[in-house]
């Protein structure tokens, strides 16, 4: 799995110009890669890593504050651009694959405690956020 994680003062997304995920306050928003050899136990790992993350004001987790996270998946995290110009998408796990491991991510974070709202998987949404900071991580597992 591959997160790129980004501290915001707020964010959402917006499919087919509606909200389907918002933030209004200082939390994370989560872009989630799925590979074919990601399982759900390294979901739940990578879950409570970010939920812990210092990474919030005077080295705070979103835990601590009780931040929301905005995930959303997106599968071109696993794009291979080393040959040509045209990226490959070999790497990233198809739809049947990554979105239970979507899900079990979004619900690791609820589980620990998180508001999280969600995109829409396999959906082409708008993303919208203020970076603070910025503060951005790429987290592989």
């Amino acid at each position: 799995m591959r997160a790129v994680v980004q501290r915001v003062s707020r964010a959402s997304v917006t499919v087919g110009g509606e909200v389907v995920g918002a933030i209004g306050e200082a939390g994370l928003v989560v872009l989630l890669g799925v590979t074919h050899v990601d399982t759900t136990e390294k979901a739940t790992a990578l879950a409570a890593k970010i939920w812990t993350l210092r990474i919030l004001r005077d080295e705070r987790s979103c835990a601590e504050e009780q931040a929301p996270i905005l995930a959303i998946s997106q599968f071109t995290l696993y794009a291979d651009t080393r040959k040509g110009r045209r990226p490959s998408w070999s790497a990233a796990a198809p739809g049947a694959v990554s979105e239970p491991l979507y899900d079990a991510f979004c619900t690791a974070l609820e589980s620990l405690g998180a508001k999280v709202e969600c995109g829409r998987f396999g959906a082409d949404m708008s993303v919208e956020l203020v970076n603070d900071g910025p503060v951005t991580l790429i987290l592989d597992t």
